[in-house]
């Protein structure tokens, strides 16, 4: 594999059980610990840009790559701005993000740049996934303005896959870089995947859809 467009869609094609069950509406029964309310999906949103924002800087801060050090520092920036956008719409003015995803655990433990790259775009499809969620719930809470706040999340998102990619093809030089990659990508969502199944199944709940 040497064509960053081909392993986006090899990537999702064989996460496709994972990232499709992240899409669903489960997938935000399970962020909130099943209370489905304005505040408690402000709550989990917040939790998971902070960590984004705290992942990426960590990332730019020690990373050797100059235009992998780019991409980093405006990804950080963007979840930044993301975090203190959800922060602001917060009803509670105290409140501090305490939760540290599994996806953003797995990411911190990447330290090399070919790995970071993979796992960054991993993480980007399952976010993905994540956002769709967030904003039906504003669709359906008749609030169109924070539904299309998060849409606009959801276009920074696309644009941070464009950057991810086009970083993938400066950095990966052998076949054996794209297939590092491509594992640091699958460990990515498998990360959020399993975190999933673990909140759904100890909340009593089937983490497979209902068909």
């Amino acid at each position: 594999m040497t064509d960053s467009e081909t392993f986006v869609e090899t990537v999702s094609e064989d996460n496709q059980t994972a990232l499709s069950r992240l899409g669903s509406s489960k997938s935000l029964y399970a962020d909130t610990g099943g209370e489905i309310d304005t505040e408690p999906v402000l709550e989990a949103t917040a939790d998971a840009e902070y960590a984004a924002w705290q992942t990426f800087l960590e990332w730019a801060d020690d990373e050797a790559d100059d235009e992998a050090r780019e991409a980093f520092e405006a990804t950080a920036d963007e979840e930044q701005e993301h975090y203190e956008t959800v922060d602001r719409k917060l009803d509670d003015d105290e409140y501090e993000p305490a939760n540290t995803p599994q996806l953003h655990e797995y990411l911190r433990a990447r330290e090399d740049t070919v790995e970071r790259t993979g796992a960054l775009v991993g993480r980007i499809l399952a976010s993905q996934r994540s956002k769709e969620q967030v904003v039906g719930y504003f669709v359906g809470d008749a609030d169109p303005q924070t539904a299309s706040l998060f849409r606009g999340f959801g276009e920074d998102l696309d644009d941070q896959l464009e950057r991810a990619t086009e970083l993938l093809g400066t950095v990966c030089e052998s076949a054996e870089d794209w297939e590092r990659a491509q594992e640091a990508a699958t460990g990515a969502i498998q990360a959020a995947y399993d975190e999933y199944v673990e909140t759904l199944e100890g909340m009593g709940a089937n983490p497979k859809p209902v068909c």
